[in-house]
């Protein structure tokens, strides 16, 4: 039974980043990508892990899909059309997204996750709830930030898109 449930979960998550992929409309393809993301966390629930299955949910169908959801929804596709030229914001924008993926490389190498011995007992509830709120709390302030970030820069450019209007 549990081999019929995860070819099952594997095709929502599969199918849901096909459809993401291969959507003509951007709205289409944000609702795949949920679906995807839904897939996946239920494969987090059938492999007994509850609290990342949460989240899962939570953060990316709850945070990150919705987040797109807004913005598109809210921001017109004309005006993008308009703003084809290539300015120093972009410029700046690729560099810093270059040096991202450089930092988080060299970082994943020096982590050296392959000699990392796994741990007899793994923690529950509680103890991660310790953990969050003690040793990894600046990561998880950091990702609020990343998170509220976002959020801040749908709403701007929203009050842009009403500001136009406004004015035409």
């Amino acid at each position: 039974m549990a081999d019929v449930v995860f070819f099952a979960l594997m095709v929502v998550a599969v199918g849901g980043a096909i459809i993401a992929l291969e959507a003509r409309e951007i709205v289409y393809g944000a609702v795949g990508l949920a679906g995807s993301f839904f897939g996946v966390a239920a494969l987090f629930f059938l492999l007994d892990a509850p609290f990342v299955a949460v989240f899962q949910i939570i953060v990316y169908i709850g945070a990150v899909a919705i987040l797109i959801l807004f913005t598109v929804m809210l921001v017109r596709q004309e005006r993008w059309l308009k703003d084809a030229s290539f300015s120093v914001g972009q410029l700046a924008g690729i560099l810093t997204a270059g040096a991202t993926a450089v930092a988080l490389i060299l970082a994943f190498s020096a982590a050296k996750l392959w000699e990392v011995t796994p741990s007899s007992n793994p923690p529950d509830f509680l103890g991660i709830g310790q953990l969050i709120s003690t040793e990894f709390a600046p990561a998880l302030q950091v990702l609020a930030l990343v998170l509220a970030a976002s959020v801040l820069g749908a709403i701007t450019l929203a009050k842009v898109d009403r500001e136009e209007k406004v004015k035409a």
